[in-house]
């Protein structure tokens, strides 16, 4: 998989401020490899592949937040025959069902998210699911920051799986160097 990101640019080296608040010298960019199509059906079919010991009676909906778990979200419902929503941000920085998405009480839901480093964006995903009385079975993305460590409040499961290397700001050592930080994902 990784090579996969490699051979696309998806896998970029450099100085970058993660959505978490964290430096890091490594970013995964999921856009740049998920823009073919033919990988991003491959990793939604492997990714719903390896959440389906966790929906022994069934799913009725993918969920992921935006902007980042949109195509492999879609692709992992694909998969698995169900339909996708997704949750954003409002002005607030709260995520939101918009655009008439809504879910019933009692509906089982995942949650799919392209990149996980502290869990953050699909625990606020998995809490929004849970506030509307629907159930989250399980969580999946393609790519585990954490090192298997973060927690979302539900099983989850990761393509792969790395100890990536970050750094709170006040730590990081290419602050130190000088070398600005870029933002190269979808939140400001």
């Amino acid at each position: 998989m990784l090579e996969l990101f490699r051979a696309t640019g998806a896998y970029l080296t450099g100085h970058f401020l993660l959505t978490s608040g964290l430096h890091s010298p490594e970013y995964l960019q999921c856009a740049l490899v998920l823009q073919h199509p033919v990988h991003a059906a491959r990793f939604g079919r492997e990714l719903a592949a390896a959440l389906r010991p966790f929906l022994p009676d069934g799913v009725d909906l993918v969920i992921a937040p935006a902007l980042g778990g949109l195509i492999i979200g879609h692709e992992v419902a694909r998969a698995l025959g169900v339909r996708f929503l997704f949750a954003e941000r409002d002005a607030q920085g709260s995520m939101v069902l918009r655009r008439g998405f809504s879910l019933a009480a009692g509906e089982r839901a995942v949650v799919v998210e392209d990149v996980v480093t502290t869990g953050g964006s699909t625990r606020e995903v998995v809490n929004l699911v849970r506030a509307a009385g629907a159930r989250v079975l399980a969580a999946g993305s393609m790519i585990d920051r954490s090192g298997g460590l973060a927690e979302v409040g539900v099983p989850r499961v990761a393509l792969a799986t790395l100890q990536a290397v970050t750094y709170p700001p006040d730590q990081c050592p290419l602050c130190r160097q000088g070398s600005p930080a870029v933002k190269p994902g979808s939140r400001k």
